[in-house]
């Protein structure tokens, strides 16, 4: 696969700059919290517009022709904006499979970025999106491979949802995985999704692999999945996602 801005290939610096984007955009900031050490285990890099528009509005203009180059400006301004607001754990971005064609030259934005803005690659963490089929397992694999290589964690992101299941588990075996927020919507009134969410924490245990719980937003969903064993969590119950920016933990999430 050949990626190119206009007639030229794609260099690192040129991905850096966003060259090639016809619009541009930024980021919020989503915590994930560990509740039992009552502390911030991690901030997610959210797209958004330049006034806040959601990222829906921004994924619109994102194509075959501009995917790399955006999956490549999401992780520059990701890094920039956590080293600018001194993010003291780990950064959690969003990538997208099919835009990294070889992934020991696609991380070498991340690199230089991580290395311009002074952040630590060993907090950064790659969350493989549901948003578009991965028809090439064997890439897949080979990009977890190669960033685990370089020292950084990655996670299956809307676990239990579409293709993220425990096959793609079997197959992609990332650091982590985040169970989809429709498992957890009323947890608590549904023994037959409790019973798959525990299945799912039995198996990840075997394999270490970390479970984080998304889409909390009671009290409710989140004693119950407390009392399964899970540490991590991530919603509204504990914070909404702040337009670039760090949001405060709500008290009664810890």
């Amino acid at each position: 696969m050949t990626v190119k801005i206009g007639d030229r290939p794609a260099g690192c610096q040129e991905c850096c700059r966003g060259e090639g984007l016809a619009f541009d955009f930024t980021m919020a900031f989503q915590p994930i919290v560990n509740t039992t050490a009552r502390q911030i285990f991690a901030q997610e890099a959210l797209v958004r517009g330049l006034n806040n528009e959601p990222a829906e509005q921004v994924f619109q203009q994102v194509n075959d022709t501009n995917r790399y180059r955006f999956d490549q400006s999401c992780r520059v301004k990701a890094v920039k904006l956590a080293a600018k607001l001194e993010i003291p754990s780990f950064l959690s971005i969003n990538f997208m499979p099919n835009a990294v064609y070889r992934p020991e030259l696609c991380i070498r934005t991340t690199l230089e970025a991580a290395e311009r803005y002074n952040f630590p690659i060993n907090r950064i963490i790659f969350e493989i999106t549901e948003g578009e089929k991965v028809t090439d397992h064997a890439h897949l694999r080979e990009i977890v491979a190669h960033y685990k290589s370089r020292g950084f964690k990655t996670a299956i992101d809307d676990f239990g949802a579409g293709y993220a299941g425990l096959n793609f588990l079997a197959e992609i075996r990332t650091d982590m995985i985040k169970l989809d927020m429709a498992l957890i919507r009323n947890i608590e009134q549904d023994k037959i999704r409790q019973a798959i969410i525990k299945g799912i924490l039995q198996v990840c245990e075997e394999l270490s692999t970390t479970v984080i719980a998304e889409g909390i937003e009671t009290y409710e969903e989140l004693s119950v999945l407390q009392s399964f064993g899970i540490e991590l969590f991530q919603g509204y119950y504990f914070a909404k996602p702040t337009f670039e920016k760090l949001a405060s933990v709500s008290a009664h999430g810890f």
